[in-house]
């Protein structure tokens, strides 16, 4: 089909297909190779409880998908989140979103994907710390001028690396499960875990801990609302994109995982995260392939994780232009290039402050940082469902989440218990991560003044 034109607006260009990718191409990154260990680690390396923990994360994120799939097909507007929390809260929850994606969550998400597919490499070929940021500096500039010439060529590239990205994740899930010779231990007991003794409090506590470093690995779900304006069918594409992908990520991740314990004993897994190596996928496949697999696996890994790169430089700078149409970050940001269809000045902004976050971060302390402050304000935004249907009941809802209110009452309170359990584990990175919205507030009032007191007000609704 050829490609929609339009004048300083955006293009129409995102198929089902489309949607798919991005999804499926801005979640399955460097998380499900490396985060596996973190989820190990928290659970005292227990397998079961491991697995079961990749699980209830599918699942949160699953239900928290179907929630924002009736957002998005209601309301398929540039900004995605900003806009949701400024129509069913408040602009000032709308604008922190928007604030903490530009300076933290949005781009230290491209930072640490930069980073972690040099990461990768560090070992093979001898990279030092400066030479890793070098690199992922480049990675960035170089993402960022492909997706300056239009949404077309990153939604082209985004389809080719999800393809390519999968590939790999199969070779081992199959291999692994089919030719891997341990007898996994699927036990949910708490004994020989710092759980042991303490009752349903204690377990509650270490899978929640637990499920939580695997969120990481989920995040990417709520991008795809953000570029609702440049699909071609938002109304009846946009929930099924994120229903297909999210159900079949949940399905590869824990798959992958399982792969791993039925190729690596435990002492070795052990001894291998104990030494900071926490790519273990990367030893399956040498096991399994040798060198030869070894390769395709770093190579379908770093495709991966390039691909969600390109994707999340392709759609965070519209949650800035979507900000600044209402006066509420500079004017330029607003600027749509006429040939291209692309907010220049946005996409610039974001990726200069990715390569920012780069030069002042490793990327554990991003990681750590992004994790607490993206769950919170995606349980809110989850909550807005209940909100829009209340302030707004006349809008079309082409579709509705399955199983309606209760649904989206049970994914808060899943997010909530995580969230909770996660300041208690972990105060010191959730109490700096939420430390940006408060910085927020004060550039939030800084605008709204400098706009003689305009707040957003959500033009469309009716």
């Amino acid at each position: 089909m050829e490609e929609q034109k339009h004048n300083g607006q955006f293009k129409k260009v995102i198929g089902l297909f489309g949607g798919i990718s991005l999804v499926a191409g801005m979640t399955i990154g460097s998380g499900v190779y490396y985060l596996g260990s973190y989820v190990l680690e928290r659970t005292d390396f227990s397998f079961g409880l491991a697995l079961l923990c990749w699980v209830i994360g599918g699942v949160v994120s699953m239900l928290g998908g179907l929630c924002f799939a009736e957002l998005g097909a209601s309301r398929p507007v540039a900004g995605g989140m900003t806009v949701y929390l400024s129509e069913a809260y408040h602009p000032a929850l709308g604008f922190i979103n928007g604030f903490s994606c530009f300076i933290l969550t949005c781009s230290g998400s491209i930072a640490s994907l930069a980073m972690a597919a040099v990461e990768s490499f560090r070992g093979t070929l001898g990279l030092n710390d400066l030479a890793v940021k070098i690199i992922a500096i480049l990675i960035i500039i170089v993402f960022t001028a492909v997706n300056l010439r239009g949404a077309k060529l990153g939604v082209a590239f985004q389809n080719f690396t999800m393809v390519a990205r999968v590939i790999p994740l199969v070779l081992i899930i199959f291999l692994g499960i089919f030719l891997g010779d341990n007898s996994v231990d699927m036990s949910l007991s708490m004994e020989g875990t710092r759980a042991e003794g303490g009752g349903i409090t204690g377990a509650i506590s270490l899978i929640g801990f637990a499920t939580f470093a695997s969120l990481w690995a989920y995040e990417g779900w709520t991008n795809l609302n953000t570029v609702g304006e440049e699909m071609k069918n938002p109304k009846r594409d946009l929930p099924r994109a994120i229903i297909i992908s999210m159900g079949f990520i949940t399905i590869i991740y824990t798959l992958f995982q399982f792969a791993i314990y039925r190729v690596l004993p435990e002492d070795q897994i052990v001894s291998m995260i104990g030494d900071g190596d926490i790519y273990l996928g990367n030893e399956v496949a040498q096991r399994l392939m040798g060198n030869f697999g070894h390769g395709i696996v770093l190579a379908g890994m770093t495709i991966g994780i390039l691909g969600t790169v390109n994707g999340d430089v392709l759609v965070f700078p519209r949650t800035y232009y979507a900000m600044a149409k209402e006066g509420f970050f500079p004017k330029k940001f607003a600027e749509i290039n006429e040939k291209t269809g692309v907010p220049v000045m946005a996409t610039l902004a974001s990726s200069a402050v990715a390569i920012i976050l780069v030069i002042f971060n490793s990327l554990q302390s991003l990681t750590d940082l992004l994790i607490t402050l993206s769950a919170l304000l995606n349980v809110m935004c989850v909550g807005a469902v209940i909100i829009y249907r209340k302030k707004y009941p006349n809008l079309e809802r082409p579709y509705k989440v399955w199983g309606g209110i209760p649904t989206v009452i049970v994914t808060i309170i899943c997010f909530g218990i995580l969230l909770v359990n996660n300041f208690i584990e972990d105060p010191k990175a959730a109490l700096i991560g939420l430390s940006v919205p408060l910085i927020g507030l004060v550039v939030y009032a800084y605008f709204k003044k400098k706009n003689g007191g305009h707040d957003y007000k959500g033009e469309g609704i009716e």
